[in-house]
């Protein structure tokens, strides 16, 4: 009966004491960063580019299928909002529709493009196709 005792007192003990931990926060202030250069870049203007990207959604977050190449270092906006963990299906239809466009043509950037995104939302799955078209932009010199 003894060893009972001991082994009730031994788990009450161990299930009242557990682990415990602590934040420290400071207030900070927003890092606001910017970059100036005096460079500029001449860029010869072409002919009329396009591209295309479709990728489906499973219940908002999965991707199913899609491209797997994309233009980086700019930023899309989709517009869909929610994604607070960077899923935002609109923006990488968009990228990847972009670097068709730029890969396809030889372009070095699209001048003045024009997104057009079509969402078809079927509550648990959604497909999201994106078409770019711009005019071919090619530099031709940095100064």
């Amino acid at each position: 009966m003894k060893h009972v005792a001991y082994a009730a007192a031994f788990s009450a003990l161990a299930l009242l004491t557990g682990c415990a931990s602590q934040n420290v926060s400071q207030p900070t202030l927003p890092l606001g960063g910017g970059v100036e250069t005096n460079l500029k870049a001449d860029v010869k203007v072409g002919e009329s580019i396009s591209g295309q990207s479709s990728v489906n959604i499973l219940f908002g977050v999965l991707k199913l299928g899609g491209d797997t190449q994309f233009a980086d270092g700019v930023t899309y906006g989709g517009g869909e909002g929610g994604f607070a963990l960077g899923l935002d299906p609109v923006a990488s239809a968009k990228s990847a529709a972009a670097y068709k466009a730029v890969k396809a043509s030889g372009a070095d950037v699209i001048v003045a493009p024009r997104y057009e995104v079509n969402v078809q939302d079927y509550f648990v799955f959604k497909t999201v196709n994106v078409s770019v078209t711009g005019k071919k932009g090619t530099v031709t010199s940095i100064r």
